[in-house]
Formats: structure tokens, sequence, C-alpha cells
């Protein structure tokens, strides 16, 4: 993300650089066009006494760091200020020759240095979903402010990173998903960030976090038998904040465990006999299920469904939870959004109602991120995005299984269906009842 400073463009190092030119005037004779990218020799704010040097890499990362050295659409990407953070000061130019004359036009652009001098660090190093964390990152400087911390988790792959609280303190608590099946090990890397978008990456100590069964099996139950001291649960007590960091942590992380219960039941299923192609819709880019060729266990069947809907009416008490969150800065349509995608990723146990509340949050925040995205940073707005997208293709998925009879009605949406509404009179001794009167 760019920001005008009269004679240089402040440029965060993590960000791209996309330019573009246009001839003016005459442009029939025009040979070539290339771009030569040039490096500050001192620190000053003023591009007339600067020193300006040839980057002599160019060529060497052509289309690895450069693209379209030699067009009228050029393109750095962040690779090159990441790998040369000591130059602060670049510049890029671009001459168009003709067939009798050059003419040239650059832009210059001064490094937003990152936040510096901090540290990071999580207290305790093991506990379970409900556990409180305390997270520390004092001391850091930044010339422009330090405008807010960002948490981020991964079991095993950090390209499937998630949001899990943001903060302006530099000391919050949170609370986090289980880690790995076999170590309960989980990852984290906490974005510092200064008013001007510029981000350092802090990774800090893996913690050991495992599920609680008891409360969670608890909640199952309660959510199944319409207990009314499901109130009296743990995990109800903290979504019930209205806290959007609370919420999104504890939607995150029951999420995760119900889709883990909820592969586990449908690879017992397919190892039963029972085609997957009948019972589940599988997300882009996941791997193909492979189907056993045997007889079909009635039983299994049986069990799979109890399992099923008793998941699908979890889901659909935990939704109303997400949908009157407050909806203030980037960060929290990122961890809203990552939320709802999480909740949503087994898309044969969402019901009409689950479907209809998430599809009206989900345009919500796509319309709370159209309204803001000029003034956020391009990775913010990726990352909402990414999210955002991930939800409708699970609401779609969700609408679509039982309507192509991929996926079976839920028992849920049957009963809701089915059930007279409380106004309806069924009295049939009743004067409105009798259309013989009527004239």
């Amino acid at each position: 993300m760019c920001v005008p400073n009269l004679e240089f463009q402040l440029l965060n190092p993590t960000t791209q650089v996309a330019l573009f030119t246009i001839c003016i005037g005459t442009c029939t004779n025009l040979e070539s066009i290339k771009w030569n990218i040039y490096q500050g020799s001192d620190n000053s704010t003023s591009s007339n006494s600067t020193q300006w040097t040839l980057f002599n890499q160019t060529s060497s990362y052509e289309n690895i760091w450069f693209f379209g050295t030699n067009t009228s659409n050029f393109t750095a990407t962040d690779e090159l200020f990441l790998n040369n953070l000591q130059i602060s000061l670049w510049r890029f130019e671009v001459v168009y020759t003709f067939q009798s004359e050059t003419s040239t036009s650059a832009l210059n652009f001064i490094i937003n240095q990152p936040p510096s001098n901090g540290s990071c660090s999580i207290n305790p190093l093991n506990g379970t979903i409900t556990t409180l964390f305390t997270i520390e990152c004092p001391y850091w400087f930044d010339v422009d402010g330090i405008r807010d911390y960002s948490l981020y988790t991964w079991v095993t792959d950090i390209s499937k990173r998630i949001m899990i609280a943001f903060s302006t303190e530099y000391n919050f608590q949170v609370r986090l998903p289980a880690g790995d099946n076999k170590t309960s090990l989980l990852n984290f890397v906490i974005y510092v960030r200064d008013f001007l978008n510029s981000i350092t990456q802090v990774n800090i100590s893996s913690v050991n976090v495992i599920r609680d069964f008891a409360i969670i099996n608890d909640l199952i139950d309660k959510v199944k038998t319409s207990s009314s001291t499901i109130t009296n649960n743990p995990i109800v007590r903290l979504l019930s904040s209205g806290n959007q960091n609370i919420v999104g942590q504890m939607i995150i992380s029951l999420s995760q465990v119900f889709n883990q219960m909820s592969n586990e039941n449908l690879d017992k299923a397919i190892s039963n006999g029972i085609s997957a192609v009948n019972i589940s819709v599988s997300l882009l880019g996941s791997q193909r299920l492979q189907q056993i060729s045997m007889p079909l266990n009635e039983s299994a069947l049986i069990n799979y469904n109890i399992e099923l809907n008793s998941l699908a009416n979890v889901r659909d008490y935990l939704v109303t939870f997400l949908t009157n969150l407050l909806i203030t800065t980037s960060n929290s349509i990122i961890l809203q959004s990552s939320s709802l995608a999480q909740l949503t990723q087994a898309t044969n146990q969402l019901t009409r109602n689950t479907l209809m509340l998430v599809s009206n949050r989900c345009y919500e925040l796509s319309a709370a991120l159209y309204a803001m995205f000029e003034k956020i940073s391009y990775e913010d707005a990726q990352s909402a995005s990414n999210q955002l997208f991930q939800c409708a293709s699970n609401i779609l998925n969700g609408v679509n299984g039982p309507l192509q009879g991929r996926t079976d009605v839920l028992d849920l949406d049957y009963s809701r269906a089915n059930t007279m509404p409380t106004d309806y009179d069924t009295d049939l001794e009743s004067a409105w009842s009798n259309t013989s009167n009527s004239s």
C-alpha cells in the first residue's frame, strides 16, 4: 500500500509495485519500452540530492521479481524489497525509444520501515480450547505509531493460517483452537502493524492445545435435547458475551472439532459401503474420497445420519451468535468471515436456517469490505475476500446438495417444514373452519 509524500511515494516492503504508462502524442514510431530500477544511496528525503545507482540484478530476476520490463505494464514483487531491506530508496524509470528521440518518466519510492525493537510471547504453553492464554508484545516502536497486533494460528501448513484474534493493546488474552491430532501442537505468528500498514511478522513459541470433550459433548447433548440449562455450559457463556474476538475464537475452535468429527463420521460410513456421492459434496481443492466396494451396512447408515443431524443441530445453534456482531475494521471482517468459513465447511450439515443466516452475514461483511477497500491494505482485502469466497462456495454447496440428491434433507429442516404455525387454527369446530357458512 502506497502513501504519497510529494517527491516520494511511501511504500510498505510487504507490498508489490504495479506501474503502467501511457504514451501521449504521436506514438506511431515507438520502437521499444524499457523499465530501469535504481536504488538510492542515502536517506535524503529530496530526490534532487539522492544519488541513484542502477540495480544490477534486473535481468537475473526477470519473471521472478520483475514482470513486464519491456511493456507498458510493469510489476515488481515484494520479494525485491524484502530481500533488500537495507535499501530504503527506490526509483522506477520507464524509457520510451522512438526513431529519432527518447522519452523518460520516473517515480520515486521510500520504504516505510516496519515496527522494530520489540518481542512477543505467549503464556501458558499448555491448555484446552477454553484456557485463557496471554499474549504480550512489549517495546515495539515505529515512528508512525503502532496500529494493532493480529494473531494467526496453523497446525502444520502455514499457508492455511487463520486469524484468531486482534487487539490495539500490546497485551491481550485469547482462547485457542486445538492443535495437531497427534501432538496437540499449535503454531503462531503475530503481525505487528503501524498506522501506515507496514507489518513485522513475529514467530512465537508453539503451544499444546487439546480438545475439552466433556464441555463439547455437554453442548451437543443440550442442543439435541433443547435443554433449558444450556446457558450453564462454559462455551455458551463465552459465546453470549457478544465480544467478536471471543465469539470468533470459540466458533473457530468448535468448528474445527466438528469438522474433524464430520470427516471421521464420513470415513466410517464409506468404509461400511455407503456411497460417498450420496452423502457428501467435497470442498473445492480437497482430496478425492476413496470408495470401498462392499455390501451396504444399514446400521452404519443409521449411525451416520444420527451423527450428521446431531452436528447439524449444533451448527444451527452456533450460527446465531455470529449474526449480530459489530463490524468495525478489516481485522473484524477477516475474523468473522474466517469463523463463517470454518462453521460452514461441512456443507451436508447446513440447515436452511443456517444457510439463510450465513448468506445474510456474508453479504453484510462483503458490503462492509467494499465500503473500506480503498482505505485498507491490499493484503487485508485479499485475506477477507478469500474467506468470503470460501463462505459463498460453502453456501452454494449446502443449498445444491439436497436439490441435486447429493445429500439428505436434514431432520431439523424436515421438522420445521412440517410444523404448523403457532397461530394456525386446527379446531374443526371453529366457525372459521366451516367453509359452508361463508358467503
